[in-house]
C-alpha cells in the first residue's frame, strides 16, 4: 500500500493540465455496449477507477485497449449478463453497466456495488425508475436480476435528481421501444456528456442539461469517436489548493461555467481569479478569509466532491464558517485527520463548524475516501512540517499523476510504498 510524504509550507506557481473526467468516462465505458461496433474515447484518464471499469467491460466480453489517453474498445462479444460481486465491489459506478445490459441483452444479474463508503447511496431510485419502463426487478441473495424482455418507453419520475438513477434510465430506454421521458433528472455536465455520447451513436436523446430528457428509442446503435471533457471536480481541486497553499496557477482545459458555484465561494475569499474560455489564472497572496456559508447541493449547486477539499481551505482562513452536507450522509470522515493536524471544527449532524487556525502542523493521517484524501492532500500542502497520508489507493481513484503535476507546481510530495 503507497503513502504521500509531504513537506508543507510551499508556494505553489505554474500551469496544471485537467485530466479528462473521471465521472464522465465512466458512463461512457457503460455506454459503449449498448452497439456491437468499435467505440473511441479520447481524453480518457488512467485512473484506478477507470481501470476497474475496463475489467468489468472485459468480463462481460469486451475487449478494452488502451494507449496513452486513447482508448478503443471492442464491444462485439460483450454478451455476458452478469456482474459478480468480486468486480462490483470495487466501483460503485458498475450500477452503470445496469441500464447498459439490459439495453443490449434485455436481461442482466449484477451484484450491489461497492466503492467509497460515504453514505448508503440507496439504488432504489435506479430499479424504480428501470421499473417504470417495464422492467421486472428480484433482489435474491445480494444480486439484482432484471427482465427487461417487455421493455417499453415510459414517464419516469424519479424522487431525486440521482445522476447515476438519471445515467441508468437514459441507457435502459435508447432502444425501448416509444418515447420516455424522464422528469427531475439530474443536470450535471457529466448527463450532457452522455447524451452526446449516446446521439453520436445514433440514440435521440434531448434535454440534457434540464431537469426533463426525453428519449426516443431506437432499434439498434453504431458505434462512436468521442473526446472527454475535463474533470471539473480535479480543476476545482486545484483552484482551491493553489488558493490556501498562495502562489500563481493557471489551471488548464478548465470550463469555469461547470464550476461556477466554486467560484462564487473562491471570490468571497480574497484571492485573485482570472476566468477564460478555457483556463483560469489564480493569485493568492496572503491568509485567505472565511466564507460564511457552504451548502452542497445538485448541480448547479456547490458540489459534493468538493466539500472536503474546501474545508481544507477553511481550516486556515480567517473566520469561521458552516459546510453543511445535504448529499452523503457520513462525508465528514475527513475531519478528525483534520483535527489531528491542528484544524478546529465541530460536526452536528450534517454540519461542520470550521474556526480558521493561523497553520496547521504535519502528522500521519489516513485517507478513508477519495475527496476526503484529496482534502487531506491539500492540508498537508499548507501545513508546518512533514505530512504522511496512508491508503492513498482511494485518491488514485480520481486524480491522475497527482504527485508529479503537484510537484511541478513547486510541491515537495513524493510517493513511497510501504513494502
Amino acid at each position: 500500500m503507497d503513502k504521500y510524504l509531504i513537506s508543507g509550507g510551499k508556494r505553489l506557481y505554474g500551469d496544471f493540465f485537467v485530466q479528462g473526467a473521471k465521472n464522465a468516462v465512466l458512463p461512457l465505458f457503460a455506454a459503449s455496449i449498448l452497439t456491437k461496433e468499435r467505440v473511441v474515447i479520447d481524453n480518457c484518464p488512467s485512473l484506478l477507477d477507470v481501470t476497474n471499469m475496463a475489467n468489468i467491460l472485459e468480463s462481460l466480453g469486451a475487449t478494452v485497449t488502451r494507449e496513452g489517453n486513447y482508448v478503443e474498445i471492442n464491444p462485439k462479444n460483450a454478451d455476458n449478463i452478469e456482474i459478480p460481486g468480486s468486480l462490483a465491489k470495487e466501483l460503485r459506478s458498475s450500477i452503470f453497466l445496469l441500464g447498459s445490459i439490459l439495453g443490449r441483452q434485455r436481461c442482466a444479474k449484477i451484484a450491489y456495488p461497492g466503492g467509497c463508503d460515504i453514505g448508503l447511496r440507496p439504488i432504489d431510485i435506479h430499479l424504480k425508475g428501470l421499473e417504470t419502463l417495464n422492467v421486472d426487478i428480484k433482489d435474491q441473495n445480494g444480486y439484482i436480476y432484471c427482465d427487461a424482455t417487455k421493455i417499453r418507453g415510459g414517464n419516469v419520475v424519479l424522487d431525486y435528481p440521482s445522476v447515476g438513477a438519471t445515467e441508468n434510465v437514459m441507457m435502459a430506454a435508447v432502444t425501448a421501444k416509444g418515447t420516455t421521458i424522464i422528469n427531475n433528472a439530474a443536470r450535471e455536465p457529466e448527463i450532457v456528456e452522455l447524451q452526446q455520447f449516446l446521439n453520436a451513436m445514433g440514440a435521440k436523446v434531448k434535454g440534457a442539461g434540464s431537469s426533463i430528457i426525453s428519449i426516443e428509442g431506437v432499434s439498434s446503435l453504431h458505434g462512436a469517436e468521442y473526446t472527454t471533457m475535463p474533470d471539473r471536480i480535479v480543476a476545482g481541486t486545484m483552484l482551491i489548493c493553489a488558493a490556501m497553499c498562495g502562489g500563481s496557477v493557471t489551471v488548464h482545459n478548465c470550463r469555469s461555467n461547470h464550476i461556477q458555484a466554486l467560484i462564487s465561494k473562491l471570490q468571497q475569499s480574497s484571492c485573485k481569479l482570472d476566468i477564460f474560455s478555457d483556463r483560469i489564472e489564480l493569485v493568492s497572496t496572503g491568509r485567505l478569509f472565511s466564507i460564511e456559508s457552504i451548502e452542497t447541493q445538485p448541480y448547479p449547486g456547490f458540489p459534493t466532491d468538493l466539500q472536503a477539499p474546501i474545508m481544507a481551505m477553511q481550516a486556515v482562513s480567517c473566520g469561521t464558517s458552516i459546510i453543511t452536507e445535504n448529499i452523503f450522509e457520513t462525508r465528514f470522515k475527513h475531519v478528525p485527520e483534520l483535527i489531528k493536524m491542528g484544524a478546529k471544527i465541530k460536526v452536528s449532524s450534517r454540519s461542520a463548524f470550521v474556526r480558521g487556525v493561523p497553520r496547521l502542523v504535519g502528522t500521519n493521517i489516513l485517507a478513508e475516501d477519495l475527496r476526503g484524501g484529496a482534502c487531506l492532500v491539500l492540508a498537508g500542502l499548507k501545513a508546518e512540517g512533514t505530512t504522511e497520508i496512508s491508503n492513498i489507493s482511494h485518491i488514485d481513484r480520481g486524480y491522475e499523476n497527482w504527485e508529479h503535476q503537484l510537484t511541478a507546481l513547486g510541491a515537495d510530495i513524493t510517493r513511497r510504498s510501504n513494502n
